[in-house]
């Protein structure tokens, strides 16, 4: 079983996944001379970046890439780009060909197409991030991988566009990155946080679920659960 962090409070599991998020930099660094990251949307990811902003790395080493996207506009209000820009990106001497962002202006298909792209420019082949950092949905989604959503068979490619229906309609378009892409990661962390999510997070932890978020499973990697009480009421 991997490892179950709990905490007390949203703000320990936050510290805790900054913690996280520095040794892995570290580790990358010493070891490539980079270290190449992708980033979650939500509440909990967006006080981790601001806790990051304030940490001295060596930024110019540090590559940021997304886990998903909606097909926005950067500066739109529910861009993952612009979360993390605002807590995060623009607080640090980070060098802009450093981020390497979902393109959610574009349509759906030829943002997936440029990503995909961008993923086998910078590793000269497959992906293999140094670390992913994702959240988990009520309904136990993870990315922009949905239950029962066709992008969840995909195995071809690391990035792939869909539709998912969210209120308010109409269906929103978005770009993710495929389990094959997750699953490659040297060290996937969930970040997990509210009584909402306990009921999925359960039945993940009993094993052998088919929700999307319990289908995250590194190949030749580490994974990490950090929740708080709320989120492992039932675990």
């Amino acid at each position: 079983m991997n490892p179950l962090h709990i905490f007390e409070t949203p703000q320990l599991l936050t510290r805790a996944a900054a913690d996280g998020f520095l040794a892995a930099a570290a580790a990358a660094i010493a070891a490539r001379g980079r270290f190449s990251v992708a980033l979650a949307g939500g509440s909990t990811p967006r006080a981790l970046y601001a806790l990051l902003a304030a940490e001295n790395l060596d930024w110019q080493a540090i590559h940021f890439f997304w886990g998903d996207e909606r097909c926005l506009p950067p500066d739109h209000p529910e861009s993952n780009y612009r979360m993390a820009a605002e807590s995060l990106l623009t607080k640090i001497p980070l060098p802009p060909e450093n981020i390497h962002r979902i393109m959610g202006e574009l349509s759906p298909q030829l943002a997936a197409e440029k990503y995909q792209r961008n993923l086998r420019v910078f590793w000269g082949g497959a992906p293999r991030f140094d670390l992913v950092l994702l959240g988990m949905g009520e309904d136990g989604h993870t990315a922009s991988l949905f239950p029962g959503s066709p992008a969840l068979a995909e195995t071809l490619r690391w990035v792939t566009a869909l539709e998912h229906a969210a209120p308010p309609p109409p269906l929103v378009s978005r770009v993710t990155l495929t389990l094959g892409a997750i699953n490659a990661a040297r060290q996937v962390i969930f970040l997990v946080s509210g009584a909402g999510k306990a009921k999925r997070l359960a039945e993940i932890r009993r094993g052998g679920s088919q929700l999307p978020a319990g289908r995250v499973q590194p190949l030749d990697g580490d994974l990490l659960w950090l929740v708080d009480q709320s989120a492992a009421s039932l675990c």
